[in-house]
């Protein structure tokens, strides 16, 4: 699922593409998308702008005059911008593309006033995703902690009272409320560089912590860092990283440098516990008074730098004779030409397979031939027999062979007397 960071770099990629552009028309829905609501605005031109923040990312459409500037406020006045509120839900994202490349899980698009046209789309594969016109954030989400740290940081910390804070810290982290914008990922990431187990009561772990600390994105003060600073260090690496940051499909050719950055997360040399919640926790050490009975895992997925011992040597051991995995499949390429002959124009038969076809031919010639020489042979000798035999008329209409011909002897033999 897309985390602060992934929204964060959405909202950047979408002011750099429409920077200077104008678009033009209906806001297109797609017709499948059925739980969001169609978007209708009252103005022929409009600009694009995007901002973020947490796990929301808004566009403001605002209208757009070629005139002077004077009758550009009188439109401003008469027609208010417009705000579309965004949540990515689990494969949300924005694409920009020409109109012959437009994504089919595109379900809101935008169209350009220039020619060749383009689209900037909101793609959502797995149909999670919500938008709605909205001038503000959702009241149930907290401060960001990348673009608002010292709010954040007051939120938490004036807020320790509230049952909630009873609860793991691995799961507090997940409430929006207070920790906006983190998710699975950084939860794992960020308790792993604390070095706390992730099932300790929240409110035992953050009730020592100063109200006031700085934000910082050095990373030669980690040790020094709290859980607090920790989550707007952890994401602003995120942000620096080449690429698009987290991809849940693994096959984005942006997500290496993402996989290469993650220590804890999806690592099969970690741990993992399904939390209350029924997510799954990643940690190294022990899990903390409050993990759940039962102790349920996941098996991780086993891609990139955090392969196993056996899985490296196999990979090392494929590289090293690349040659000697690819001979059977040579041999099985020529078994399967010999047996289906000349089906295509490329694949000539043999010779030793032609050979083999006229060794069939002939003796499949051979055995005909012996045996219409048998039925030959056959006919003759039952005709041969029937004219020394002399069988009588009625035992050749009678159709019965030997056995008329018995009965009618047996009638013919004289008497003993």
């Amino acid at each position: 699922m897309p985390e602060g960071p992934e929204l964060y770099k959405t909202a950047r990629l979408v002011n750099t593409v429409c920077a200077g552009r104008v678009f033009h028309g209906k806001i297109v829905k797609s017709a499948v998308n059925q739980k969001n609501p169609e978007i209708h605005h009252n103005y022929d031109d409009y600009t694009i702008q995007a901002e973020s923040c947490g796990k929301e990312m808004a566009l403001i459409l605002k209208p757009y005059s070629s005139v002077d500037s004077k009758e550009l406020k009188k439109m401003k006045k008469e027609t208010n911008s417009l705000r579309i509120l965004f949540r990515f839900g689990m494969s949300g994202k924005f694409q920009f593309t020409s109109m012959n490349d437009i994504h089919k899980h595109a379900h809101l698009r935008f169209f350009t006033k220039e020619k060749p046209k383009m689209v900037l789309s909101f793609v959502d594969v797995r149909r999670f995703g919500r938008w709605e016109t909205k001038d503000s954030w959702s009241e149930n989400r907290g401060p960001d902690p990348i673009l608002h740290y010292e709010a954040f940081r007051d939120n938490v910390l004036n807020n320790l009272e509230n049952p909630v804070f009873n609860k793991p810290l691995c799961e507090v982290m997940h409430d929006q409320k207070y920790f906006n914008g983190i998710g699975n990922y950084l939860r794992a990431e960020i308790i792993y560089r604390a070095d706390i187990p992730p099932f300790t009561a929240a409110r035992k772990v953050l009730a020592n912590l100063k109200v006031k600390e700085e934000a910082s994105c050095d990373t030669k003060n980690l040790k020094e860092a709290d859980i607090l600073k920790l989550c707007n260090i952890v994401p602003n690496e995120v942000i620096q990283l080449s690429g698009a940051g987290y991809d849940p499909s693994g096959n984005h050719s942006d997500y290496s440098a993402f996989m290469n950055w993650l220590q804890c997360y999806s690592n099969p040399n970690m741990k993992n516990l399904i939390d209350h919640d029924g997510r799954t926790m990643w940690f190294k050490g022990e899990a903390g008074p409050l993990a759940p009975k039962g102790g349920k895992t996941r098996t991780a997925r086993r891609y990139g730098k955090h392969k196993t011992k056996s899985e490296n040597e196999e990979h090392q051991k494929k590289k090293v004779k690349p040659e000697l995995e690819k001979k059977p499949s040579v041999k099985k390429e020529r078994k399967s030409i010999t047996r289906k002959g000349t089906e295509k124009s490329d694949n000539k038969p043999t010779a030793s397979a032609v050979n083999l076809r006229k060794r069939k031919l002939s003796t499949t010639e051979d055995k005909v031939k012996e045996g219409s020489k048998k039925r030959a042979t056959s006919k003759n000798s039952v005709l041969e027999s029937s004219r020394s035999e002399k069988v009588p008329r009625r035992a050749v209409k009678s159709g019965k062979g030997s056995t008329a011909t018995r009965r009618l002897s047996k009638r013919k033999k004289p008497n003993s007397s």
